[in-house]
């Protein structure tokens, strides 16, 4: 697993990596999109196997003592999130090309296991922006969105540590730059 070539994609809550990921596939649709899983609940209009797959804690656990991940964490001091291996191994088997997208916890872990991954962090414009898109998405309650704030001041701290950074201050752009770093 050490020489696989994949792009992780990483940034705060609500830089719009869901959006940048989609827009990608749209049009490059070699590119594999990596579904994470997770133990917390689906919010409205989520799908298991579509957006993550939803696991319970017990599931989660289960697949961790059975070296399932490829990497996995406690995401906002909350639920765990993480990245299944069968899938990834089984889309270079298909001929695509993976993109995770993950959070920094995961990005951290993948960077010491996986070194041949290509890291790119996706900034707000400014911290400011990246408050306003958290409340327009209106998904979390006011006590989870200080909790995600809290957690994106250290992840936009880290972005130094990735191969590359793209600001989202336009979703085209960022898409066109993100398509450029992984050579499509």
């Amino acid at each position: 697993m050490n020489s696989l070539k994949l792009t992780v994609l990483a940034g705060p809550t609500a830089v719009g990596k869901g959006t940048i990921s989609r827009r990608l596939i749209e049009l490059h649709p070699e590119v594999y999109l990596s579904i994470s899983a997770t133990t917390r609940s689906p919010r409205e209009n989520e799908q298991d196997g579509v957006h993550y797959h939803f696991l319970t804690l017990s599931d989660f656990n289960e697949k961790i003592e059975n070296n399932e991940f490829l990497e996995w964490a406690i995401v906002h001091g909350v639920h765990k999130y993480g990245t299944l291996r069968d899938p990834i191994e089984q889309a270079i088997q298909d001929g695509h090309i993976p993109l995770l997208e993950i959070d920094l916890q995961g990005a951290r872990i993948l960077r010491e296991t996986v070194p041949s991954a290509q890291f790119v962090f996706l900034s707000p414009p400014s911290f400011e922006e990246l408050i306003t898109r958290l409340g327009i998405r209106g998904t979390e309650s006011y006590e989870d969105r200080m909790r995600r704030l809290n957690t994106a001041k250290e992840e936009l701290a880290s972005a130094h540590e990735f191969d590359h950074i793209i600001v989202n201050e336009n979703i085209e752009d960022a898409v066109d730059e993100l398509a450029k770093f992984m050579n499509l």
